[in-house]
């Protein structure tokens, strides 16, 4: 058992943590490819624990569980090669809508998160191409050194953290599905592979695209790009449709 404290810092709605980054840190125990399912908000700035057993691991708070993972087989999709350049086009052809974003404070993809303290990862869409998916969305993102593990490289938690995100604005984008862009949403499930972990100051690409979906259910993947477009690592997320008052935690 571990116990571990989800820093207000780490947030995704305000009163929770970032989905991809507490998936990340049950993954980090997870000696594979992993598979996490969030069954509840993870708290922020509380003492819970991480419970290992003959089937996975699962994160507890008092006698409530709220996520659970296991090891996955996880084959990766085929995955355009867009380079650094292209993602930094992409976000100055199409800038992010500051003004709608429903979480602005997140730490993945806030955008009154200042460079350092928040991801900041803001896809934008990238001009269709024969190879791409409709609705890809890509953006450039260079790791800040506090993202760095003990080895140097950005620890496994950031990782998942910037696939997360970016799925869930190609999913909330896909108008071939009947989205507005209007809608809200929350993480409900995540598998990802980590191929390799960059260092902090790298130049790296987040790409993500819509899947399907299946009436409240949003299927997205995504995957986190070197400089030269080579994948890193590469993620599958199902979303689910929510209330807003929901999203924010106030129901």
């Amino acid at each position: 058992m571990t116990s571990v404290v989800i820093e207000k810092r780490f947030c995704g709605p305000p009163n929770s943590g970032n989905g991809g980054y507490v998936c990340g840190l049950l993954a980090a125990h997870i000696d594979a490819d992993a598979e996490v399912t969030l069954l509840a908000p993870p708290p922020l700035g509380e003492p819970l624990e991480i419970v290992a057993g003959d089937h996975g691991v699962e994160l507890w708070k008092d006698e409530t569980i709220l996520a659970r993972g296991h090891g996955v087989r996880f084959e990766a999709p085929d995955i355009p090669i867009v380079d650094f350049s292209e993602a930094e086009a992409a976000v100055l052809r199409w800038p992010f809508d500051e003004s709608r974003h429903p979480l602005p404070m997140c730490f993945v993809c806030g955008s009154a998160r200042a460079h350092g303290d928040g991801l900041r990862i803001l896809p934008s869409r990238l001009p269709p191409r024969p190879d791409c998916r409709s609705g890809t969305l890509v953006a450039p993102w260079v790791p800040h050194a506090n993202l760095a593990g003990e080895d140097g490289t950005v620890a496994r938690e950031f990782i998942w953290a910037a696939l997360d995100c970016p799925s869930g604005f190609a999913g909330a984008g896909a108008q071939h599905l009947g989205m507005s862009g209007n809608e809200t949403m929350l993480l409900g499930r995540m598998r990802a592979h980590v191929e390799k972990r960059p260092r902090p100051g790298e130049r790296c690409i987040i790409i993500a695209w819509p899947t399907g979906r299946d009436g409240r259910k949003l299927y997205a993947g995504s995957a986190l790009l070197g400089a030269d477009g080579k994948m890193l690592a590469a993620a599958q997320a199902t979303w689910i449709l929510v209330d807003r008052q929901v999203q924010v935690g106030q129901s």
